[in-house]
């Protein structure tokens, strides 16, 4: 850059050099701001010098050229008293742009700040609340097995001192029969399984069958199960919280892979229709309590870490 001064000569117009130094300019920096600003006009020159007041090397004197072609006569006839109120005026209105544009910088930037902090400020909460989350469920999995471990070793305490457990005297007391009334008429064979209790095997099985999973993932199974039953009892007039895309990515990775998640879904009235790639529940088999039974077994996989690992008895105590 120093080399490009001292040995380039910069062509300037006269007129507009004369009026730059009855302004009070250098001759030196008049010519660089005449050189830099193409001669167009006295208030670009103005703007380059106020743009590079800073710039200690444009203090030396250029090697200068009066090219007749860019002069042009004086627009102006002032007294240095005018051309330096002039160049008063000139600066100010630069450094009032200047100011104004720094402003609006300024502002985009607080702007940009606030953003920044909002956005951390909502990181930091999300994971505040995902480890007050983390710490809740792990609490309620200790609570739940040493629940479960008390009533195991009572019943192991029982068993030596040769007394009955709760799951032994239950048993006795359901096969105790009271004398039959001979007036009163023949007891009707049993009744098929609910369908609340279909579910519930259902979920069992599925438990079981995927025991040597990550726990998280099988409960991860009964959470977006809880979330397409929920839906299509409290919207069941909204078509789209009635279907599920069986390609899915998401729901074939929960759900979709296990046959017993399917299954599910069949007892809840879900149907596919042969060559569609949906999985829907009609309108018309809308069956709120049916889906409000299926709620509550998803809950009980959900809460019950030991769920669908226990007897049935043990986890009716456990419920």
């Amino acid at each position: 850059m120093a080399s490009h001064i001292e040995t380039d000569a910069v062509e300037v117009n006269r007129g507009l050099l004369k009026e730059l130094e009855d302004m009070g300019f250098s001759m030196a920096r008049a010519a660089w701001a005449l050189h830099h600003s193409g001669n167009s006009s006295l208030e670009e020159a103005v703007n380059w010098i106020i743009d590079h007041e800073n710039d200690s090397q444009f203090e030396k004197m250029p090697l200068m050229e009066f090219n007749i072609e860019i002069e042009s006569p004086n627009p102006y006839d002032d007294t240095t008293e005018t051309s330096q109120a002039r160049a008063k005026e000139l600066m100010e209105q630069a450094h009032k742009l200047r100011e104004e544009e720094d402003t609006k910088r300024e502002r985009e930037r607080e702007k940009e700040r606030i953003r920044a902090g909002k956005e951390m400020m909502e990181t930091k909460r999300i994971a505040e609340e995902n480890e007050r989350r983390r710490k809740a469920e792990k609490d309620e999995e200790k609570k739940a097995r040493e629940k479960i471990m008390v009533k195991v070793n009572e019943d192991k305490r029982k068993r030596r001192l040769g007394l009955p457990t709760e799951t032994e005297s239950a048993s006795t007391s359901s096969t105790h029969v009271s004398p039959l009334n001979t007036k009163r008429v023949v007891m009707s064979p049993p009744s098929p399984a609910s369908k609340a209790e279909e579910m519930r095997e259902c979920l069992r099985s599925l438990r079981r069958n995927h025991k040597d999973e990550d726990p998280r993932i099988t409960r991860k199974t009964f959470e977006t199960l809880m979330t397409v039953v929920r839906n299509a009892a409290n919207k069941p007039g909204e078509e789209k919280y009635r279907r599920i895309r069986l390609t899915n990515n998401l729901f074939h990775e929960r759900v979709g892979r296990y046959s017993e998640g399917i299954e599910f879904l069949e007892l809840c009235g879900f149907k596919r229709q042969d060559g569609s790639e949906f999985f829907s529940l009609p309108y018309r088999d809308v069956d709120i309590n049916r889906l409000r039974d299926a709620a509550f077994q998803l809950n009980a996989a959900i809460t019950n870490p030991f769920f669908g690992l226990l007897s049935t008895e043990a986890e009716d105590r456990e419920q």
